[in-house]
């Protein structure tokens, strides 16, 4: 039985991972999708972190593919209750300007439930910011959703550290929800903004912590050793992380693999792990045999040197 961990202050568990929708409806069809989906749940990986903007950027879609897949796949596999499902709100997919009103956050959560086939989520997402709008009104619109049991938690993800702050002072002084969970980018090149800006946040709100883009888009793979291995839509994101930096830490991240026997992901998300605020990272994956990195992480324990060594 895989062992969950509860997230933050909520009654809400996650596995070691959780496993990122961004997938479903771009690198993978329907079926594909369904495919993996059974082997997460099979797996105990019952944790998936979706938004009503996946995957608008794959060519002829808009946005919301993600989500539908994953209503179909629970409702005909009538696994609803066996899953904590996370969305996302405010990107505004296919218009100019992000949107966290509180009138168009209430029709895109009742977007986003049609579309995931269910009556409530787990964890809503403030996906993306407009700080045109005060917080006070994207805390109300959460405070309706929530009323009306539609909503469970609310999380926050590129908000700014002061809107961040505004939105929990807001919050604890006008009896308004208050976020819970963090989720920002964070990995082992990426680690700075995290740690100076969003950290202290975290710490001292008790926010539970699920770091996206967990894996840097794929260079802590280890996949990509020249630029020339880069091809398509991940050849802008994996690129900034060439330098002398980002390759010392793959050769790092190659020792550890080598003396544990096991893939430089494995190492990505285990050092992820270790970090004490991270409750989970956000993982995603194409095929079953992804799911091994995901396994071998779980295990993994390193020593102060080893976590010295990957951040030298």
């Amino acid at each position: 039985m895989m062992q969950k961990k509860k997230l933050g202050k909520t009654e809400l568990h996650t596995p070691p991972v959780v496993f990122g929708g961004n997938v479903f409806g771009w690198t993978l069809g329907e079926r594909d999708s369904f495919q993996l989906l059974d082997k997460l749940l099979e797996r105990g990986f019952s944790f998936i972190d979706t938004a009503d903007s996946y995957s608008h950027w794959a060519p002829g879609n808009t946005g919301g593919e993600s989500e539908l897949i994953l209503g179909k796949w629970m409702k005909s596999r009538g696994v609803r209750d066996k899953m904590t499902i996370a969305t996302k709100v405010g990107s505004n997919p296919g218009k100019e300007g992000r949107d966290v009103s509180k009138d168009y956050i209430i029709k895109a959560a009742e977007d986003s439930l049609r579309r995931l086939k269910t009556d409530h989520v787990d964890l809503y997402f403030t996906h993306w910011d407009n700080e045109a709008t005060p917080v006070e009104e994207t805390l109300a619109a959460y405070q309706q959703l929530i009323k009306d049991g539609k909503v469970r938690y609310i999380g926050a993800s590129n908000l700014s550290p002061n809107r961040l702050e505004a939105s929990l002072k807001a919050a604890k002084e006008s009896d308004l929800p208050e976020y819970q969970v963090l989720q920002p980018e964070y990995n082992l090149v990426a680690r700075e903004n995290f740690g100076t800006n969003y950290k202290p946040i975290a710490a001292s709100n008790q926010l539970a912590v699920l770091p996206y883009f967990s894996l840097a888009s794929g260079f802590l793979t280890g996949k990509y050793r020249k630029i020339e291995d880069i091809q398509g839509e991940r050849k802008e994101m994996v690129m900034k992380y060439f330098d002398e930096r980002g390759l010392k830490i793959l050769k790092s991240m190659d020792e550890l693999a080598h003396r544990y026997h096991v893939s430089n992901a494995a190492i990505a998300l285990a050092w992820l792990m270790h970090q004490p605020l991270v409750t989970a990272p956000i993982a995603s994956a194409t095929k079953e045999s992804h799911l091994k990195a995901f396994e071998e992480a779980m295990h993994l324990e390193f020593t102060k040197e080893e976590m010295e060594l990957l951040t030298a």
